[in-house]
């Protein structure tokens, strides 16, 4: 007895080893690999996962959807006619929820769920709480990658094995460790030609002339105010390593039945808000919008952003988190989080705020159904620019503006370039904020496959999609979550061709890919939109007076009757694929005096319909140039028979015609 309990002691110690060494050295293996959760990483996953390969999306903490779902639900479009595909696709869902055709204003918790919606439809298989922790290459390929259990535990899955890899992450930790060539902060202007980029004093979200930086006002020697930095401001246009600021995108709530009271936060220190104390004596603000980007979501809720020169933002503290350890970046999210929590109760409770400000705060406080698992906080920083590929391509201000564009576009952007401010120091002895730009004006234009691409040289089997290949100011313009979406896409799109093909990334026919976009949106095969723009000049036929206005518009331009016209007509001629029921929408964008009513004519290939549309029944949400607007359900045959026609006639002011949209319905 005693030797078979001998026996049967070392039998279960020897399992309990190799449980152990099973457990550290398990080796995973998949088709593709997706490092980082977040809304391009699920998306990357998604259209893998239903072009039939095996997927593992590893995820560092526990949410999936990154900005999308931690916060930023005022969504920053910059044109609808940039977001395709499965990007698309995430905003068409969360209009479901809401009863909308799509909708670009949402709550955290809802965006969280749809993106659990791709998840659970593909199978994907999520590694949460696992994080990098060094990469083996096989010559100018990432063989393996080596993980570590972020709260500390011991790793369920020691390694990850894959022929391809996609670094979804915001900090590019992936792109990093394989050995890519990456940059962090500012170029020079000189280096690439640009203009907007390197250091940038401009007016935007700038403290008003005057405002003594000094603890004691006019003694220099009783030290700067927190927050300021003694570094003298550089030449107009040199390049640095200082990183525009982080902040959080503040969900919070006014309904008392869902509101959790914002109480002093551990680590409060009332002396990092003074200088919002001498901005709002030199210019005093009427609500808290004046200091605080108020955007308001359903169920009443908000996005808060940084707004003026003293908000959210925490600026010039950031700098050292693109290559920081694991533990330096928790800290340095951990005090945006001090700084933020603690601003909130300053505003409400700081005898020194004026009154009618901290009544207004104590309205509000974190909502009680959001953010459940964190305290109701978010546990997404918002890391607005990290790593920067320095990729096959790159893409730069003159890319933004048109004024080179690519052949090789798998996705396109059409955001303001785009930075806020990078530091906070002393000028004329005065305080001054440095390095916001907001430079717009321009359509949307193509991302170059090569810009989420390596060299070949450095790296044959990734995809950054994230922290792509892009100067300071581009980055600016593309770094938007729907953009990053449709990367995402393209990304595994390709990712999928290459192994396909057995080619490395930099061999996949783009041409092919750009086809594959195109015909398979969904990743599914499902029947997809019939889009029909005033650009498409061989669908599109114009009767009459019409101007061509290139502002305000869905995609590069819209047409314009400045009066009433009887004989005037634009006529779209969408070519039909798949014959079935679709619902018809005209795209109205804000035009100032634009006609009371409007006709339009549908001919459905059997008969013709004439559809009234009332512009002041049309409410234009969010940060767009306008709404799709449904003109009811109909049959359309297969063809190009069907036509839909906005007509001039009876007009009181302008008419639009730019864009009309079928989409399919069962």
């Amino acid at each position: 007895m005693k030797f078979i309990a001998n026996f049967c002691w070392i039998i279960a110690c020897t399992s309990l080893m190799f449980s152990c060494k099973q457990s550290t050295d398990n080796i995973k293996e998949v088709d593709v690999c997706i490092y980082g959760g977040t809304s391009a990483g699920v998306i990357a996953a998604y259209t893998a996962k239903m072009q039939n390969k095996s997927v593992l999306l590893i995820e560092p903490g526990k949410r999936l959807g990154g900005l999308t779902s931690g916060g930023l639900g005022y969504t920053d479009i910059g044109n609808k006619f940039a977001i395709s595909g499965l990007s698309l696709d995430f905003y068409r869902r969360v209009g479901k929820h809401y009863g909308k055709l799509e909708q670009w204003i949402f709550e955290p918790s809802v965006a969280l769920a749809v993106y659990q919606q791709y998840v659970d439809e593909a199978g994907i298989d999520v590694l949460y709480e696992h994080r990098l922790a060094g990469v083996e290459k096989d010559g100018a390929k990432i063989s393996v990658i080596q993980l570590e259990q972020s709260a500390g535990n011991e790793a369920t899955v020691g390694k990850v094995k894959a022929k391809m890899f996609i670094d979804c992450s915001y900090e590019g930790d992936l792109m990093a460790k394989a050995g890519v060539s990456y940059t962090v902060g500012r170029e020079a202007n000189a280096q690439y030609d640009e203009t907007y980029n390197g250091v940038q004093m401009r007016e935007k979200h700038q403290f008003p002339d005057s405002i003594d930086p000094y603890k004691t006002p006019g003694d220099p020697s009783s030290g700067l105010v927190w927050g300021i930095s003694d570094e003298p401001l550089a030449e107009q246009g040199s390049g640095d390593k200082k990183v525009q600021s982080y902040n959080f995108r503040l969900c919070l709530s006014d309904d008392p039945a869902n509101m959790i009271p914002i109480t002093r936060p551990e680590h409060y220190d009332s002396t990092k808000y003074e200088l919002l104390l001498r901005v709002l004596a030199k210019r005093p603000v009427g609500n808290l919008w004046g200091f605080l980007k108020f955007d308001l979501m359903p169920n009443h809720k908000t996005d808060i952003n940084n707004n003026g020169p003293f908000s959210t933002d925490m600026i010039g503290m950031n700098y050292d988190y693109p290559e920081a350890s694991y533990a330096k970046r928790a800290e340095i999210q951990k005090a945006h989080e001090d700084y933020t929590k603690g601003l909130l109760y300053f505003i409400g409770h700081d005898p020194r705020m004026p009154e009618h400000l901290r009544e207004e705060m104590l309205k509000w406080g974190y909502p009680k159904d959001e953010y459940t698992g964190n305290g109701n906080w978010s546990p997404q920083m918002y890391v607005r620019e990290c790593r920067r590929m320095v990729g096959a391509y790159v893409m730069t201000q003159a890319n933004c503006e048109s004024k080179e564009v690519v052949k090789d576009g798998i996705g396109m952007a059409a955001y303001t370039m785009d930075s806020h401010n990078c530091q906070r120091v002393v000028v004329n002895g005065m305080v001054k904020n440095e390095g916001d730009v907001q430079i717009g004006g321009f359509g949307p234009y193509p991302i170059s496959y090569r810009s989420i691409i390596p060299k070949k040289t450095e790296c044959e089997n990734l995809f950054v999609p994230v922290c792509l290949s892009a100067t300071h100011i581009a980055y600016g313009s593309i770094r938007m979550e729907p953009v990053f979406m449709v990367l995402g896409q393209s990304a595994a799109t390709a990712a999928v061709m290459a192994i396909d093909k057995n080619v490395a990334v930099q061999d996949v026919d783009v041409t092919s890919l750009q086809q594959q976009l195109k015909s398979n949106p969904l990743a599914s095969g499902k029947t997809s939109d019939v889009l029909v723009d005033n650009d498409n000049k061989d669908a599109v036929t114009v009767k009459g007076d019409w101007q061509l206005v290139n502002r305000g518009a869905y995609g590069p331009s819209m047409l314009v009757l400045e009066k009433n016209d009887a004989t005037a007509s634009v006529k779209f001629t969408p070519q039909v694929q798949t014959a079935g029921k679709y619902e018809l929408y005209t795209y109205l964008p804000k035009v100032k005096d634009i006609s009371t009513k409007n006709h339009i004519q549908v001919f459905d290939g059997q008969k013709t319909t004439e559809v009234p549309l009332i512009p002041a029944d049309v409410k234009v949400e969010g940060q767009t140039s306008g709404e799709w607007v449904s003109l009811g359900t109909y049959e359309f045959s297969k063809g190009s028979e069907a036509y839909i026609e906005v007509m001039g006639k009876d007009a009181d002011g302008k008419v639009v015609a730019d864009a009309i949209l079928l989409v399919p319905r069962s």
